[in-house]
């Protein structure tokens, strides 16, 4: 199913909230939307499962990768503006997260591996035309960022991590401030409790620390639609059952094996993150993972690419260009 924001023949295909205009109404006010306005909005098979994916532009093509929990919309104030800088941005929300599709559930939970998640990228970068093209991953996103640029090096022109280190990494650096600030990774990973709690109110488990103010309206409007689906909170606590598991194993296999990542590398965090309070200067752990490697903080809280999109779009823009 394709559709176009802007195109208001295509609105029976469309989102059911989207009026004969082509465009999305914000919320009761009735107030037109311009989040991914002119973007493609597509459902692509890639195998498993079905990507829904946002797209638009014409030159150099770059992914934008998603974090827990949020979709593909959190990068809908830099999206734009890398299309206007000259780019081809492919937004999608990964295998289990917001509309794509809910794999079945392995008993090593490798369905949602970042390995897994990663190929399914790749084809749909292929399935778009773009064979090669530069990856950005935020947060849980950057593990699978990074696995694409080690499993498939030929695809990966450049690759961007921001607000983490390799699972591996995290988990061989734990100790009490990491289990304090981080215990959801712990919880997350154990059977069953974890969707009791959370879809038996999850307003109060994810949206308490989100704001339609600061993400948007229509953002956070999605952000609280895949929230209140069960099918996608299992799935989304699959990353992390995963990230535990297969995840570091892949990982620490990658490490006794000398692979690293060739292409250049650019790593972005938040000056108002614990990536330094945790790690001290996180750059030395990427030093070991990446050939040619740069980067440097940027000023924000942990939801970068909604609370200092320009800075970050500016960051891309210089690395990318």
């Amino acid at each position: 199913m394709t559709f176009r924001y802007d195109d208001p023949s295509s609105a029976e295909c469309a989102h059911p909230l989207l009026q004969t205009t082509g465009r999305l109404l914000d919320g009761p006010s009735g107030h037109l939307s311009v989040m991914f306005d002119g973007f493609l909005d597509e459902r692509i098979d890639v195998g498993d499962v079905e990507l829904r994916v946002r797209h638009a532009g014409r030159g150099r093509p770059v992914l934008l990768i998603h974090r827990h929990p949020r979709t593909g919309s959190t990068w809908h104030r830099v999206a734009p503006q890398l299309v206007e800088r000259g780019f081809t941005v492919v937004c999608p929300d990964m295998r289990g997260y917001g509309q794509s599709g809910k794999a079945r559930i392995l008993p090593d939970h490798s369905q949602q591996s970042k390995r897994t998640v990663a190929a399914d990228l790749g084809r749909l970068m292929n399935a778009l035309g773009h064979p090669r093209f530069a990856a950005v991953g935020h947060d849980r996103g950057s593990y699978v960022a990074l696995r694409l640029a080690l499993d498939h090096p030929h695809a990966v022109s450049r690759l961007v991590v921001l607000d983490g280190v390799p699972i591996s990494e995290a988990l061989a650096r734990c100790d009490a401030a990491f289990a304090r600030a981080w215990y959801h990774w712990f919880f997350f990973a154990q059977p069953d409790t974890p969707e009791r709690v959370i879809n038996a109110d999850p307003d109060a488990w994810y949206a308490s620390k989100a704001r339609p103010e600061s993400m948007g309206a229509e953002n956070y409007q999605e952000f609280r639609q895949a929230i209140h689906n069960a099918a996608t909170v299992r799935a989304m606590l699959e990353d992390y059952r995963a990230g535990l598991g297969v995840d570091r194993e892949h990982e620490e296999a990658d490490r006794r094996a000398g692979r690293t990542v060739g292409c250049p590398t650019l790593f972005l965090w938040s000056t108002r993150d614990d990536m330094e309070n945790l790690y001290g200067d996180p750059l030395a752990i990427w030093a070991a993972w990446a050939d040619d490697l740069r980067g440097h903080p940027i000023e924000s809280g942990h939801h970068v690419a909604e609370e200092n999109p320009d800075d970050l779009t500016t960051a891309l823009h210089d690395f990318l260009a």
